[in-house]
């Protein structure tokens, strides 16, 4: 563990007791001026003509941002639509990363877990302007250009790393981008994001989740100022005890040149992902998703590494080695089991005692799994440990060098 005391929040019981700051806002501004000081120092967005609004978590934040982009005042409900991108690969599965929120035609269509999210939140709420619908893999071929639409994308994807784009256009089309995971460490920067509704959240930053503590950057002023009225009358606003524990910990990662928790993440999170791959390359039964490399221009550098993992390979008996491509800084492996047999790759391996997220969870067959690689160091030991176990256990297979 790393900088513990340097980014330990003492409060007195007295401080902090009122509502508002000493402007009367409820925004720390110098919370603001570290997130633009953030963005400009990692690359990954355009702060410049944008308002800042604190939510906690993408959770709220994105539930006030299809409130203030569905049209208001509206004789019937909106209807809400999500994505599923279940053709975007072959034969590596896609998954759900947007999401379509539409006001006048309606539908009811089978999700999965991402979806599902989504679709508790507008269940949940009953809002009198918007009703989920279900996947718009449909929708995108509809000609009825009138209709208003809100498009959630995901970039970086979870769990496949995909930075995606939007895929409809028009003009009563609006788009939420969710950039949670659009850091250094996790994905290239190819360039800085810059469309009109971006957010961000601490937990994908620093690690911080219990914080729950996002942002959202807004172009429109009519829109920011619609979301700051849904978070006002939600919660009045984010608590100042968390924005001063987001304050410390944004100060922390400034210190300096501003890249070193993102050279020490990047390095970790590159170590983990070549230690997975080194034991799925000897492998005939598991194997992890390959993404070709990018340009990132925070390092400067193509983000990717060719990875070679030799050893005795099946039933063949015979030495090789494999080289490949992989995209080395995703927050999760995407794994696969390869036998024909074993459909339920999550019961094989709950049964070896590795806890992962069921592929169909994600929209994809029942063959993958998700294995998270931002947990401890302890966790991720044990995770790679009983990975090796199963490898090991393959016909014919002996221990990489």
């Amino acid at each position: 563990m790393q900088n513990a005391a340097n980014s330990a929040v003492l409060v007195a019981g007295w401080h902090r007791m009122s509502y508002r700051f000493d402007d009367q806002s409820f925004i720390s501004q110098e919370l603001e001026r570290l997130i633009r000081r953030l963005h400009a120092s990692t690359g990954n967005a355009i702060t410049e003509g944008r308002f800042i609004l604190f939510g906690a978590g993408s959770t709220q934040l994105i539930n006030a941002a299809v409130h203030a982009l569905s049209p208001h005042n509206s004789s019937a409900p909106a209807k809400a639509w999500l994505q599923s991108l279940s053709s975007r690969f072959v034969p590596v599965p896609a998954f759900v990363s947007y999401s379509i929120f539409s006001f006048n035609e309606e539908y009811a269509l089978e999700v999965n877990f991402y979806v599902w999210v989504y679709q508790q939140r507008t269940d949940f709420f009953r809002s009198v302007d918007f009703q989920f619908q279900g996947d718009t893999s449909l929708w995108k071929n509809n000609s009825d250009s009138t209709l208003n639409l809100i498009e959630v994308v995901t970039a970086p994807d979870n769990p496949d790393g995909q930075l995606n784009k939007a895929v409809l256009h028009g003009p009563y089309v609006k788009a939420i981008h969710d950039h949670a995971y659009y850091w250094p460490h996790f994905t290239a920067i190819p360039a800085p994001a810059d469309e009109d509704l971006m957010i961000f959240t601490l937990s994908k930053l620093t690690g911080h989740a219990g914080t729950t503590f996002g942002w959202a950057l807004i172009k429109d002023e009519s829109v920011y100022q619609r979301r700051l009225k849904y978070k006002l009358l939600n919660v009045l606003g984010v608590s100042r005890d968390t924005q001063l524990r987001a304050l410390k910990l944004l100060k922390l990662v400034l210190e300096g040149s501003g890249r070193e928790i993102f050279k020490f993440s990047y390095t970790t999170m590159k170590n983990r992902r070549e230690k997975l791959n080194n034991a799925s390359s000897v492998s005939d039964r598991f194997s992890i998703q390959k993404i070709a490399p990018q340009y990132c221009t925070f390092f400067q550098t193509v983000r990717g590494n060719l990875l070679q993992g030799c050893g005795y390979k099946g039933s063949i008996n015979a030495q090789i080695c494999i080289l490949t491509t992989s995209k080395l800084m995703a927050a999760y492996a995407w794994l696969k089991c390869e036998r024909e047999e074993e459909k339920d790759c999550h019961a094989v391996l709950i049964e070896a005692g590795i806890v992962g997220r069921d592929g169909t969870l994600f929209g994809a067959e029942s063959s993958y799994v998700r294995l998270s690689l931002i947990k401890s160091q302890d966790d991720f030991d044990i995770l790679l440990h009983q990975i090796n176990k199963l490898v090991a256990k393959e016909d014919g297979h002996k221990s990489s060098n």
